[in-house]
């Protein structure tokens, strides 16, 4: 059986006294072109968001159309939220690790009430001196984290439709810029773009071959 994200991180913590738990995640740490994109979400602290977000869940678990549709529940229900993003040109020169974690970052420094401890899907940030617990699969297991998932992979998504417009051959608003077959052949057809990730092992080897 499928398990469902809980509150139980979160309520170990406002047990505590920590009112302002922030749960983060990113989308984009996979790809080949496009930014890096994190979210962070500051749930009530009370019991009842559980109800109020049913259904939120591991991003990927989930249809384009169910996260769009809980990504507004998600910004309804949360006591704040945030977005922030690394470039193509911040991961080539820094590392997708250092990236995501500078997104994770920005995501954190547009929250309001600035939270006090963090629930964080896998990666840890030394450079933020605030509580956190970094775990496998929180996406899975935390409420906060889940909601965090959802919004990052909707923003991303987003940003990728967008981009596909702007450069139409090479397919983002389908692939949304991970290593799909069709995205090899687009690479090997028109080039590299200005957005994708020249770091990146794949996308070295594919522009070797041009």
């Amino acid at each position: 059986m499928k398990r469902c994200p809980t509150l139980e991180h979160e309520q170990a913590l406002w047990a505590k006294g920590i009112r302002y738990v922030a749960g983060l995640d990113e989308a984009g740490r996979g790809a080949w072109a496009g930014p890096v994109v994190a979210a962070a979400v500051v749930l009530p602290p009370r019991p009842e968001v559980a109800c109020a977000l049913r259904g939120v869940t591991d991003s990927k678990q989930l249809s384009a159309a169910r996260r769009s549709a809980l990504r507004e529940r998600i910004i309804t229900v949360a006591l704040t939220w945030g977005i922030g993003c690394a470039s193509v040109d911040e991961i080539d020169a820094r590392g997708i690790a250092a990236a995501t974690r500078l997104a994770m970052q920005r995501a954190l420094h547009r929250l309001n009430p600035s939270p006090e401890a963090l629930l964080i899907d896998a990666v840890a940030l030394p450079e933020v001196a605030l509580p956190q617990h970094a775990f496998p699969f929180a996406d899975a297991l935390s409420l906060s984290v889940a909601a965090a998932s959802i919004l990052a992979k909707t923003e991303r998504d987003g940003l990728m439709v967008a981009l596909d417009s702007e450069l139409p051959g090479y397919g983002f608003a389908r692939h949304k810029g991970y290593g799909t077959r069709a995205h090899v052949e687009q690479l090997r057809a028109l080039g590299l773009s200005a957005h994708h990730r020249k770091s990146f092992r794949p996308v070295r080897a594919l522009s070797l071959e041009a």
